[in-house]
């Protein structure tokens, strides 16, 4: 009996030191994610991406008639030569740069499969059939799309493994880092902002709250123009074809959140020799230097987020007043822990003090309504207060990219991805769902 016993023990040991050494046996997954601006893409298991290059592509059109589509054919090999990124912005003179992404969602599909061709074969240098791949969507993104990037992934790339994850839901698990364990959740607020488009999305418990998504028409696109077009009416020494690079690189390196717009035009005009700064470059093509003054574009940049109407008189509705309707627009026994986890991802929410200026908007908002349901009351009721915490962090850049590196080099992973196995047995319809698995619960 005893050996009997014995004997299954080293089976079942023998079994789990197989399966350990198939797991550690594995390369690691490969996760890109495809942003309307910028592509990041990496290995799993890192803490940044190998890769953030800009998401176009540069390809020859022959033809001066037709669609995009028919300008693109070309004979024997032409279609083959093509560039991606940054590649692709260089030799602009030359290539029709197209961007396959707009506000979020894949527009051109056959761009799209020779985007990540080059992505997977050039930049990462990696083999498709010995990676899992873990790709990114954007919120409410339709059923057929996950569809046609099964196809291309499974029959233009044969990859052994595919999963599709939800943006918003990788951003929360990206913030895990800088909380306690303890407080590690999937339910939360998350305000997506990148070049192209925003989106506030509610989650909880790792499922998206479709209909109480809201797009916000402001981006970071939007805030390198509203920039550009300040300077453009101040500044006529910049060069008319660099003005857009110019407001990007003034954007990122000098613009910050204010608490009050009034006070920061005030300390602006008081002490300009301390908050004016100096903006130096030279032309790329002539080489001649020339500098410009960066006043009220500092701050006035990102104001847009919290006073729309300053580039679009059709919508007047801050960023605060759009989260706090998100939330009341989902059930009520969420709302707590939607409030209390209200998670930036993406590069345009990297203003300094935007995260303690939202907080105290909403902070504000929900105080206000508390007053209000006290006073209908006429003090029967006191409601519970509402905690309104506004998390960020490092990773905040690409926070999309990093939680799908995170969740990516666990062993649930590999379970839970859609095999090329099952889609020769089952067709493309199976990337429909994609199951929210245990490390992230």
């Amino acid at each position: 009996m005893y050996a009997c016993t014995y004997l299954n023990d080293y089976i079942y040991f023998g079994i789990y030191i197989l399966l350990l050494s198939e797991i550690m046996s594995r390369l690691p997954a490969v996760v890109i994610d495809n942003g309307t601006g910028y592509t990041k893409m990496g290995y799993a298991g890192n803490s940044t991406p190998s890769f953030i290059i800009p998401s176009t592509i540069g390809v020859k059109e022959t033809a001066k008639i037709g669609d995009s589509a028919t300008r693109r054919l070309g004979r024997g090999l032409e279609d083959l030569d093509f560039c991606i990124g940054d590649e692709a912005i260089a030799n602009q003179k030359t290539y029709a740069n197209h961007y396959p992404i707009r506000h979020g969602q894949i527009e051109d599909w056959d761009l799209m499969e020779r985007y990540w061709e080059q992505a997977i074969f050039k930049y990462l240098r990696a083999e498709p059939e010995d990676h899992h791949f873990l790709l990114t969507e954007p919120p409410l993104n339709t059923p057929e799309n996950r569809e046609f990037t099964a196809e291309i992934m499974f029959e233009s790339f044969n990859v052994p493994g595919l999963y599709i994850a939800v943006q918003a839901v990788l951003a929360l698990a990206a913030s895990w880092p800088s909380v306690e364990k303890s407080k590690r959740k999937l339910t939360g607020t998350v305000i997506d902002a990148g070049d192209g488009v925003t989106h506030v999305i509610p989650v909880v418990d790792g499922y998206v709250i479709g209909s109480a998504i809201k797009h916000i028409p402001i981006a970071g696109r939007d805030i390198t123009s509203f920039v550009q077009q300040l300077l453009r009416e101040r500044e006529p020494q910049i060069p008319p074809d660099e003005s857009m690079e110019v407001a990007k690189r003034i954007k990122e390196r000098y613009s910050y959140t204010c608490s009050d717009l009034a006070k920061e035009f005030t300390k602006f005009d008081n002490d300009r020799s301390k908050y004016v700064k100096t903006y130096e470059s030279f032309h790329s093509v002539t080489k001649k230097p020339y500098s410009c003054d960066v006043g009220y574009e500092r701050f006035l940049g990102p104001e847009i987020f919290f006073h729309p109407e300053f580039v679009n008189p059709d919508f007047s509705t801050s960023i605060s007043d759009v989260t706090d309707m998100v939330i009341q627009n989902c059930p009520i026994d969420c709302r707590r822990g939607l409030y209390g986890n209200i998670v930036l991802s993406g590069g345009t929410t990297m203003f300094k003090n935007f995260n303690l200026r939202l907080k105290r908007d909403l902070q504000s908002i929900v105080k206000e309504r508390m007053e209000i349901s006290a006073k209908l009351s006429q003090g029967r009721i006191q409601p519970k207060p509402i905690d309104v915490n506004v998390v960020s962090h490092n990773m905040q850049r690409y926070a999309v990219w990093f939680g799908g590196s995170m969740l990516a080099s666990t062993p649930e992973f590999y379970q839970v991805c859609h095999t090329k196995k099952d889609y020769d047995e089952y067709g493309p319809s199976l990337a429909r769902y994609n199951p929210v698995f245990g490390t992230m619960n």
